[in-house]
């Protein structure tokens, strides 16, 4: 079998929806499913088989991100696509109506991950406009962009329940990203302190994704005050970056936490990454619009507990309360709980022990085997094409 993904974003742009692609894209393949990507080009990234790399420009205001040509997309996409069985659309932009028009051009099934809620993040992006009107209108694009589709992917169920409520009647179906547990179990924490300059014995706390301001990180950094109370030695690392990372250094100073907070940016996902999980002590979230919160995982397969809140996404991996704490949804509360935490290391050492036992449960080969059981139930087509050489695109 073949899918073609399509997406407004990937690697080397680092975030949830590259990893989350990346991930299926190596594991489908023992699965019988052969994954091409149309994606956007950052720079010079060298040709890689099964990638095809469109042309963009930096977004305004976030260079992070590309803008790739509607036309350019719509027929790179129409041309990867013409001899597989399945469209995977990965993002809601242009990425989004190029796989659509792709699939009923050629009488292909369609379906979408829902990755983003993006009802929770516009209101940190467009400030000076009423959020309820956002939010209506937020609602409305994805009712529609979901509806328009053969089914939808979801990772989480309270995305699911979300997209019911909007009104979106398409197939809903729940399947998050696993994660190559083995992958993070392998960090070298000694090493990672001694490349930073961190003391082996200094109690460490580790936040790790985009530095944007739907992360909810600036909560965290208002907990630290409450956890230094209790703990004066903590360090808070923060690694990512991203367009908060301005107002979260002035936070940071504001504060007085500039010997207790390290921003360290992006790290390399195959061993730098899994070297800053094993040095920490334990793992901290606070993000309310997470689908799902992969990096959880991703600490707990590092044998990292983790404190975090429990929103949205997150919810179905902190419920079950393995290897996870979640203190109320307070500053002062979660501070206190990570002051505790660092100062009897005993109490709590039975989530050191459940944390990777239950990050086993989510494996990235499981995931696929899922995915690729969805795409067998939809790689039958149904519609009859239109002839692609009569498609203005």
């Amino acid at each position: 079998m073949r899918v073609l993904m399509v997406s407004d974003v990937y690697f080397p742009r680092v975030n949830g929806v590259s990893t989350s692609i990346e991930t299926f894209r190596r594991t489908l393949a023992a699965q019988g499913v052969e994954v091409r990507l149309v994606v956007p080009r950052y720079g010079d990234e060298a040709e890689a088989e099964g990638i095809v790399r469109v042309a963009g420009r930096p977004v305004p205001g976030d260079p992070e991100d590309r803008l790739v040509g509607w036309r350019a997309m719509h027929r790179a996409v129409l041309e990867a696509a013409t001899d597989c069985d399945l469209i995977h659309i990965q993002t809601p932009f242009i990425a989004h109506y190029a796989g659509l028009k792709a699939a009923r051009t050629l009488g292909l099934p369609v379906v979408a991950t829902y990755h983003t809620l993006f009802e929770e993040y516009l209101q940190h992006y467009a400030r000076f406009i009423p959020s309820g009107w956002l939010r209506g209108q937020a609602r409305a694009f994805s009712r529609r962009q979901c509806n328009a589709l053969d089914a939808v992917i979801v990772p989480s169920t309270a995305m699911r329940d979300r997209l019911a409520a909007y009104g979106v009647t398409a197939p809903l179906h729940v399947l998050p990203t696993g994660i190559p547990t083995a992958q993070f179990a392998a960090g070298d924490g000694v090493a990672f302190r001694q490349r930073f300059g961190i003391d082996a014995a200094r109690p460490l706390a580790l936040f790790v994704g985009r530095v944007a301001h739907e992360k909810n990180i600036g909560f965290l950094l208002e907990a630290l005050v409450h956890a230094r109370q209790a703990q004066p030695d903590v360090l808070l690392v923060i690694a990512g970056e991203g367009p908060a990372m301005a107002d979260l250094k002035a936070q940071t100073a504001a504060l007085g936490l500039q010997e207790s907070v390290r921003f360290i940016g992006y790290l390399d996902r195959q061993q730098a990454l899994p070297d800053c999980y094993a040095a920490a002590d334990v793992f901290v979230f606070a993000s309310r619009t997470e689908t799902q919160g992969l990096v959880l995982l991703e600490a707990m397969a590092a044998g990292l507990p983790v404190i975090a809140l429990s929103e949205m996404g997150t919810t179905d991996i902190l419920a079950p309360g393995r290897g996870a704490f979640s203190p109320p949804p307070n500053a002062i509360a979660f501070g206190e709980t990570l002051g505790h935490f660092l100062n009897h290391p005993a109490a709590w050492r039975h989530l050191q022990q459940e944390a990777p036992v239950y990050a086993g449960e989510w494996t990235d080969v499981a995931m696929a085997e899922r995915l690729a059981r969805l795409y067998g139930g939809l790689a039958i087509p149904e519609i009859a094409p239109e002839n692609p050489l009569t498609v203005a695109i």
